[in-house]
Order: C-alpha cells, then structure tokens, then sequence
C-alpha cells in the first residue's frame, strides 16, 4: 500500500475527503502538533477538529506499520526462495495486521515443534502420501514399513510422527483460521468459574463464579472485571468455542477422498491442528482483541472524564483554606492567598475527643477570621465527611465563607514529588498535600498537570488497560485542555507549560528559568530568546502562550502572531488602534455590520482565520471554562439519615462509568445516577447526557443506609 493509497484508505473509513486527509499528514508529517493544527490550519484541513485529527493520526500510524511489517514478512519470506506472485499480492492487500501474520505463519521461523521432529525422522513424505490421499488400497502398516527406524519403531509411531505435520499444516491454513476465528467469535462463550473463592474474601467476583455469556457480546467493564478476578487467581476463564462445527470444517478443507486408505488420519491430523493448535491461539487472539477493545472503552471514559475534571472553572480571586483529612495522623490545614501563595498552616486533631473537636474549631474560626478566608477546600478522602461537618460548625461561627468538596485523587503522588519539593521546598510532605487541595479549587488545570495523569482517579479499571495505551491517551487529553485553555506566559509551572504546543519538559524550564533570570516576558516575541525555541517552536507554542498587561493587547489572545498583520489591515479598516478602551464594541459591532466572507477577501484572509480573529478581539483574554457553572459552595451538612425518598437535591458529577454516574449530594456516599435513570429515553452511553464536574439537579430514589448506598433519579 502506498503512502498516496494510505491516504486515500483513511479517507474513505473516516468520511473524509482526500485533500482533507492529504494536507493534515504533511502538516503532521512536518511535526505541527495536532492542537496547532486544529486552531491554527482551519484552511487548510477544511475545518477539522481534533478529534477528527487525532483519529486521522491514529490510523496513519497504524497503516505505516502495517506496510513496515508487510515489507519485513516479504522480505523473510524471498530470502526463503518461497515468495510467488500470488503470495506476495495477498500479503500486499492485507488491511489488518492479524491477515499478515496468518500469512506468514507457516513461512515464520519456528522453535522446535512436534512436527519438526518428525521432519528430522523422515517422516514428511508419509506425511504427504496422508495429504495427497491417493492410495486407495493396501494397509497402513504397508506404507509405514519404509519409515521405521531406530527412532521411529512402529507403524503408529511413524503415522504420529505424519499426523504432527499435517496438523501443523492444517493449523497455518490462513484461510482456515480466518473462518475458526469467525466461528469462535460469532458464537464462543466466555466461560467463568471460581478457581479459589479464598482470594476474594470480599465477594467481589461472585457473580462470575459460574458465569457464561457471548463473547462478542460482553460489556467492556465486565470483561476488565473477569481478567481482574482471572489475574488474581480467583476466577478460572475460558472460550467455549463450537468445536464440533469446527472440526467438521476443517476436515472437510483436507478430506479429499473418502476412499483413501488415509482418510482417516486426515480426520484425525485435522482435529489435532484445530484443538491443539489453532483454538488455543484463536482464543488468546479473541480474547486479547475483547480485551484491548475493553481498554480503549475504559481509556475513552477515563480521557472523558479527565478533561472535564481538567476544564471546571477556576475559582479566582479567593483565599482558599485548604483541609487533608485524617484521622490519626490529623488534618493538614493549609492557606493560600488568591495567587496561591502558601501562607502557613498547622494540623488539627478533630476526630479525637470531644476536647479536640472544639479546639479545632477554635482554631479554624481564628484562621478564617484573621486569614480573611473566603472558602474551605476540604478533600474528599478519610475522614472527609465528619471535617465537612467542622468546616460547617467554623463557618457559622465565623459568619463568613463556604466550603467545596475537592477530588484529592492523586494528591499524595504529588505531595512526594521532585516537582512539590521544588515549589515548596521548606514545607513538610504532608502539609504539601493540603496546599495541592486548595489550589485545585482556584485552578483545577494548572494544579492537575502537576501529576500523573492516571493518577486523577475519574477513570474504571484504570490499573487493568494497557499502561502504555492509558498514558499516551492521557497525555493527548491533557495537552487539549492545556492548549484549549491557553497559559499565562509569566505565571505558568513547568508542569503546566510542557503541554502547551511545540513546548517540552526541557524547553519549559528554560522558559521558567529565563523569566527568573529576566523578568516577565513583555511581549511573544521574547519567547525567541529563551535557549531551545526555535523558529518552529515558536510558531507552535506563540498562539497558546497569553501575556497579560504586556507591550501589544494581541498578546494576551489566542491571536497567532503570524495574523498580526491581518488584525492590523483591519483596524486601519476599522480606523482604530489596538488599545482603544471600546475596542470589543467597536469590533463587534463592525462584524454585525459586514459580510464576513467579502471582508476575508479584502483582508487576504481564510474565513475560518478571520472568524477566530473576530472572537478573539470581542473577548480578549477569554476563558472557555468561565463560561462553565461555578462549583456549589456549601456552608451547611446533610447527613444521610435527613434524606427521603423523593428528595429533589442539587449534586456535582465525581465520575462517569458505564453504567451510570457517580454524583455528590452533600453526603457520606456519593449518590449512583444509574444509565436507566439519566433521562426520558434510552441512554446507551451515560456521557451523552453528563460530564465529571457537571452540576445537576436529582432525586433521591432509593436508599440503602447499612451498605451506604444511595439511587438517583435525572428523569423528570
């Protein structure tokens, strides 16, 4: 397949038209980022989003090592003198990795097999006679009488021997194990039984201890489930294809004549190359293609739910207390000024005697008063629940503030990390995690960077995937949001500013360590001298990167540099200057009154640049997540006892599975939104309807207080 026929391939399964496809691999091909490419080349990609890139960068990949393995397979395979044109054009016209390796399967070299064995003896002429199945009278005692030997005694030695390579023949029948692939697939089962009930005390695999369903019909988080309990040791899994069907098959591709003498050691050879040989590969294959199509489920709910979680919108301009709740090692209470800043902080110990709890809250009514706090960011691990319940007590006594519940999923990774000694270097391990909580809440993006991405915890089976698969998905979700967000030039981490576009972990220290050497940067174009940025760094990363009260305004939107000139043929249009005060009325009203397409022209512009550019200067500085509702500030408690049933209450989405959605009502237990009760219709996928941070308004259906479980309703 040729590049040109790669193209044109990607093209016809995405929808696309082929110059779309054609452009973005150049652009690709000439290491524009994908985030640079959607923002910045509308024209020449006719518009695609990222999700239509990354998707064309996906398969594009895959298909370039499709082709690299088919040449390494054709090359193999002449070097054997065994390549014939038929071969080499059906290995060619492969679409699917799997069609090539069955292909070359019987051409791969091979460790020693029963068969090879049999080879040495001599015995593949026997073999033959077996296959060719000519001979229609005399014995099989007869015909083995030439093969004896020392290490073949008997006649039914010498037609095992014979049996072994023909099962080995049968079994690197590409044909043969497209169809048994098929036939497993279509109707296997996959089969579960308790293998060591011990091993889960719990009895969280105890559905599946005798467990059967279709294999191709099996729900991505169930799967993950039973390799989960298969790894463990507590299940025992299997494929239960339909053998004898299959057996059937394959004897009739080799059974030529009924009469021969050798029928049936066909039979015999056949159904050893299936269930010997072919069904334990087909089923590794199947179940490693369930399994992988699994993980991508899971690695697309988790991505979801992490660029939710990354995009809530920041809660600016506050003094945050920050609280880590615990039980016997405390609470570590940390507060930050409306920057960040840590000002201080100290442990509490609530959760002790009575004596403690009003000491606790003595003390935290003096921080918030003295502190000037305007909201309590309490974590929402051990011991979350009951330090909601102070937090409440401290806020009315000190007639002021509020308090939110914070994912603290990853903070502990952080609090340990090179990243948190450097930034808060003389603060103790412990107290670094309190400081992460409060930050998350004034800037979730800017604080989330800051660790692993698999580390969030808004994803199901997140452990299970494919490691290597998760971390490359995340990595591309957080560089979206980064991106989609932009980064304040002069204030960002180098956590932070390694995921802006054509920036690395490398190139983002030196920007930090430039603008600690150099000040704040005045103007993009400073970014030229930071050591590492190049002319094609530059041109990916400018755009992403906002300096705020700089030397030019454009600098402070996502106006690309390289527009500059247009922006300024239109305000010599427009008769302004770039810093007039009324400039975004005086821009949108101009847009309301010109035709968009003619005023490109005019400008030598492509609409969907000139579009961008009009945005951007009516909302200069803008934020995509403050257009998101803010999180629900809180300053009282509701206990699980003061539910009803038919309650109508106001929760935040925590995460997002398969089967429903986690929502936070104020309580314990986060409340379960099953996919049956997210709306009037059927819902096949719960992140149709609701996304990690969403707020929204339930009713309680159900509760269950000994096991802590509450059902929700969304239908109206």
């Amino acid at each position: 397949m040729t590049d040109h026929l790669i193209k044109t391939t990607i093209a016809h399964e995405l929808g696309l038209e082929a110059e779309q496809i054609a452009h973005t691999v150049q652009l690709l091909d000439e290491d524009n980022t994908v985030p640079f490419i959607a923002r910045y080349r509308k024209e020449v990609t006719g518009g695609l989003d990222e999700e239509q890139l990354r998707a064309i960068q996906s398969r594009l990949k895959y298909l370039r090592h499709l082709e690299e393995r088919k040449e390494t397979v054709l090359n193999s395979i002449a070097e054997q003198g065994k390549l014939t044109p038929e071969l080499e054009a059906m290995i060619r016209a492969a679409l699917v990795l799997q069609e090539v390796e069955d292909l070359y399967l019987p051409f791969k070299p091979k460790r020693r097999t029963r068969a090879t064995i049999a080879k040495e003896r001599g015995l593949e002429p026997l073999a033959e006679l077996i296959l060719a199945q000519e001979v229609t009278e005399g014995t099989l005692e007869e015909f083995a009488q030439g093969y004896l030997s020392e290490e073949v005694p008997t006649a039914e030695d010498a037609y095992a021997g014979a049996r072994d390579i023909v099962a080995e023949v049968v079994s690197e029948d590409a044909d043969l194990r497209k169809a048994v692939r098929e036939q497993t697939f279509e109707r296997g089962l996959l089969i579960c039984t308790v293998a060591d009930a011990s091993l889960d005390p719990q009895g969280k695999y105890q559905m599946y201890y005798e467990y059967a369903e279709p294999l191709k019909a099996i729900l991505p988080h169930r799967l993950l489930a039973i390799n989960r309990g298969e790894k463990e040791g507590v299940l025992r899994v299997k494929v239960e294809a339909p053998v004898n069907d299959i057996v059937a098959e394959a004897e009739g591709r080799y059974l030529k004549n009924e009469r021969s003498i050798f029928a049936p050691q066909v039979r015999e050879a056949a159904a050893d190359g299936y269930q010997r040989l072919i069904a334990p590969s087909v089923e590794r294959e199947l179940r490693n293609v369930r399994t992988d199509e699994a993980d991508d489920h899971a690695i697309e709910i988790f991505a979801a739910n992490l660029r939710n979680l990354l995009l809530q919108p920041p809660l600016r301009g506050n003094r945050v207390m920050g609280i880590d709740p615990g039980y016997r090692t405390g609470c570590k209470v940390a507060l930050v000024d409306e920057t960040g800043k840590f000002l201080g902080g100290t442990t509490i110990y609530p959760h002790q005697p009575q004596k403690q709890w009003d000491e606790a809250r003595e003390l935290l009514v003096n921080l918030v008063t003295r502190g000037n706090v305007d909201v309590i960011a309490i974590g929402n691990g051990t011991a979350s629940r009951e330090t909601e319940a102070l937090a409440a007590e401290v806020i009315a006594q000190a007639g002021r503030g509020a308090y939110v519940m914070v994912n603290e999923a990853g903070a502990s990774v952080y609090s340990a990390s090179p990243l948190a000694r450097e930034e808060l270097p003389d603060v103790d391990v412990s107290m670094r995690g309190a400081v992460s909580i409060a930050r998350r809440l004034q800037d979730p993006l800017a604080e989330l960077v800051k660790i692993e991405p698999r580390s969030v915890g808004v994803g199901l089976y997140q452990h299970d995937v494919d490691q290597k698969k998760l971390a490359e998905a995340l990595d591309a979700v957080v560089e979206s949001a980064v991106n989609h967000v932009g980064v304040d030039l002069n204030t960002a981490s180098p956590a932070l500013l390694q995921y802006v576009s054509g920036v690395n972990k490398r190139v983002a220290q030196a920007i930090v360590r430039h603008r600690d050497g150099h000040g704040p940067f005045k103007s993009r174009q400073e970014l030229r001298k930071v050591k590492g940025v190049g002319d094609k760094g530059f041109e990916q990363a400018a755009g992403f990167l906002k300096i705020r009260a700089g030397e030019n305004p454009l600098d402070n939107t996502f106006i690309h540099p390289e527009s500059y000139p247009v922006v300024e043929r239109l305000f010599t249009l427009m008769e302004v200057r770039g810093d007039e005060p009324d400039l975004a009325q005086r821009v949108k009203a101009f847009r309301a009154q010109h035709d968009l397409a003619e005023l490109a022209e005019v400008l030598e512009v492509g609409l969907p640049t000139l579009t961008d550019i009009f945005d951007n200067l009516i909302k200069p500085g803008r934020d995509p997540r403050d257009e998101l509702p803010p999180p629900i500030l809180r300053s009282d408690v509701l206990k699980m006892e003061d539910l009803r049933e038919g309650m109508i209450l106001k929760g935040t989405v925590r995460n997002v599975v398969d089967f429903g959605a986690f929502v936070d009502i104020g309580v314990k237990q986060d409340g379960l939104v099953h996919v049956s009760q997210m709306a009037d219709r059927y819902v096949k996928n719960p992140l149709e309807v609701v996304s990690v941070g969403d707020v929204v308004e339930v009713k309680v259906i159900s509760l269950d207080p000994e096991r802590g479980r509450i059902g929700l309703s969304m239908r109206s």
